[in-house]
């Protein structure tokens, strides 16, 4: 075969082999033993990641180098070493972070961690709130309410009722993008919606996989019939922030970041100090309450 570099793009990775996407194909790799030498304490190479590989056979490769992550959405995992950085999916275009409107009831303080971590990453975040069909629009939009008012995309969303599918299958085209929520809030129910079949499709992966045998649970990019990808994250309980600083919090959350440099003191934790501009607004309505808590909530290392 020829020794050429060729690019591509990490679409599946489990138990030590990746599917990468190059040349309108699927190639199957390890990881080249140099790279394995390297001493970090993330996932080397994660779906998303762009790679370069030599050809071994027409379907068969060896990963040689993983370009430089641009950005990457993760989550503290614990491994036999110690604590690891989990790379869910690296140089997403876009996040969609799914939550029910009921069945299960939303946890705004979570979606508030997933936002922290979209926003320190720098990818756009698209709030998808599934299951109006079971409160009406109304309803759900004063649940969700604050976070169109910050910037963010909200996009309100029923498989029964067939509400904004058409609108969701707009937003994930030509993009790699990802699916990402607590479990049970109808994730694959609106890929499927999306693309028929595409929702089971994951289902099944996740099923050979051997999810909760404590086997490595596949991690995929599936390719959609009107151009780009999208990766399913697993159903998260919790989502602990990775290399963040409690003093760098504020510039995470929209609407205290542009009032920190008018606080009296410039390491003001917009807690307990006077002259904290945060607390003016918070007093003035200008900050929601709720956001407010869970920024203390993040400051304080509080789960």
């Amino acid at each position: 075969m020829s020794t050429a570099l060729i690019q591509g793009l990490v679409i599946r990775q489990q138990a030590g082999f990746y599917a990468i996407f190059a040349e309108n194909r699927e190639i199957t790799c390890k990881l080249r033993g140099k790279l394995k030498e390297k001493k970090i304490n993330e996932d080397l190479a994660a779906i998303g990641d762009r790679v370069l590989i030599t050809l071994l056979s027409p379907s068969e490769g060896v990963i040689e180098k993983v370009m430089p992550r641009e950005k990457a959405f993760y989550r503290l995992a614990p491994t036999a070493r110690g604590e690891c950085k989990q790379i869910l999916i690296a140089n997403p275009d876009k996040i969609f972070l799914v939550f029910a409107c009921a069945e299960p009831a939303p946890s705004l303080r979570m979606l508030d961690r997933f936002l922290v971590i979209a926003e320190k990453q720098k990818i756009p975040a698209v709030i998808v709130a599934n299951k109006v069909d079971l409160v009406g629009e109304q309803k759900a939009r004063e649940i969700f309410d604050v976070y169109p008012r910050l910037g963010y995309k909200l996009i309100l969303t029923s498989v029964k009722q067939e509400l904004n599918i058409d609108l969701l299958r707009c937003e994930v085209q030509d993009s790699i993008s990802a699916f990402s929520g607590p479990s049970g809030v109808g994730k694959s129910s609106l890929l499927n919606a999306v693309q028929p079949g595409l929702g089971m499709l994951i289902g099944r992966l996740k099923e050979s996989s051997g999810k909760g045998r404590h086997t490595t649970v596949v991690r995929q990019l599936i390719r959609l019939e009107d151009g780009g990808f999208v990766a399913d994250m697993p159903g998260l309980r919790s989502l602990s922030l990775w290399d963040t600083h409690p003093e760098e919090l504020d510039g995470y959350f929209p609407e205290l970041r542009d009032l920190v440099a008018d606080c009296q003191f410039n390491n003001c934790s917009h807690i307990m100090e006077p002259g904290c501009a945060v607390r003016r607004a918070l007093a003035e309505g200008r900050i929601h309450p709720a956001r407010y808590e869970s920024y203390v909530k993040l400051r304080n290392g509080d789960e």
